[in-house]
């Protein structure tokens, strides 16, 4: 894990309707935290303009709309997006190799490119799900490798996965290639809606380089409790 833990730690800011709310969190927690999540649900809710409360305590946006379309409508995407000068951007791998490069492609246009994450499989998605839903003949951890594999082509800078895919996916990534892992909770955590979840130690050793830490920190009473558990266990502290 890096000397600074603030900038390696992502907090989701999905599930808060009130903008004055989600500021007052930003601002309690920017001394723990250096990059913010806002998510599909908060972007269409507040619009670009909420972005302005992560640029005021310096933070690194990270813009989580995991676009998946024809290619052509994600590179436009790419393109307004990238208009709004952010860190981070989602795209899911799932849409293929073509759709990938096409977002890559326009992100090294802008002027100042995000680094593009390619969405593996989400952590709500569990080994049934993906074989009798979706309709997936590879086992979980195959799918992941091989959608991995489609965004290193595609000259991607990460990938989006659980820690428990880490250990399958780390031999297939270049040097310098984001490893980004949600379903982070504390070791008295339940799991909530998402499958395939990891502790802070365990997501780190398996290679993980930005950790997303979502509802447990947002209802937590004390978030700076919280937080300091988390570099507790990271650090031995």
């Amino acid at each position: 894990m890096p000397k600074q833990p603030r900038d390696h730690l992502c907090v989701a800011l999905d599930n808060i309707s009130d903008k004055t709310q989600l500021s007052a969190l930003v601002n309690e927690i920017k001394e723990y935290v250096g990059v913010y999540k806002i998510g599909l649900e908060q972007f269409v809710r507040f619009g670009p303009p909420i972005l302005d409360i992560i640029r005021e305590v310096n933070g690194k946006i990270f813009l989580d709309l995991k676009l998946h379309d024809i290619p052509n409508t994600v590179a436009k995407a790419v393109t307004a997006a990238c208009s709004h000068t952010i860190d981070y951007l989602t795209i899911h791998t799932s849409g293929g190799k073509a759709m990938l490069e096409a977002a890559a492609e326009a992100a090294e246009k802008a002027p100042n490119p995000p680094k593009l994450l390619g969405v593996t499989v989400l952590t709500s998605i569990d080994e049934k799900t993906l074989r009798h839903d979706l309709g997936v003949e590879r086992n979980l951890p195959e799918q992941v490798v091989h959608l991995t594999k489609l965004a290193v082509d595609a000259n991607m800078d990460g990938i989006v996965c659980s820690a428990v895919d880490l250990p399958h996916v780390t031999p297939h990534t270049p040097e310098h290639f984001e490893l980004v892992t949600p379903g982070i909770r504390l070791p008295d955590e339940g799991a909530g809606d998402q499958k395939r979840v990891a502790t802070p130690d365990e997501a780190v050793k398996a290679g993980a380089t930005l950790l997303v830490v979502g509802r447990g920190l947002v209802q937590a009473q004390n978030k700076h409790r919280f937080l300091k558990r988390i570099f507790a266990i990271l650090y031995n502290k």
